[in-house]
């Protein structure tokens, strides 16, 4: 659970963050890795589906590392964000980059 607290997950998580906050990437962006780094990245897509202001939005915007929208607003169609999050499963000796992508 603290491998990106550590020395050998320090520079992936640098990646994601700026300046103590997530950085936002867009749909065809990714983080910058040195090639020394380099690790799979596996992606999924993720549908958020639900009634009119249970939080769908909040959600999306809490994982991102976003402050929360701070009224209420219907979103209009389809918001896409793009999230990327390091991790080194357990039983693995190597880092995985995961690529969310959350439709709300």
């Amino acid at each position: 659970p603290g491998w990106l607290l550590s020395p050998a997950g320090r520079p992936y998580l640098d990646s994601i963050v700026h300046k103590n906050q997530r950085r936002v990437f867009g749909l065809l962006e990714r983080p910058a890795l040195p090639p020394a780094l380099a690790v799979p990245t596996v992606t999924y897509k993720l549908f958020l589906a639900g009634r009119s202001g249970v939080g769908k939005t909040a959600l999306v915007a809490w994982l991102g590392g976003t402050p929360a929208p701070p009224a209420h607003h219907e979103t209009l169609g389809i918001e896409a964000t793009t999230l990327f999050w390091p991790a080194k499963p357990r039983g693995s000796g190597r880092p995985v980059l995961f690529q969310l992508q959350l439709w709300d």
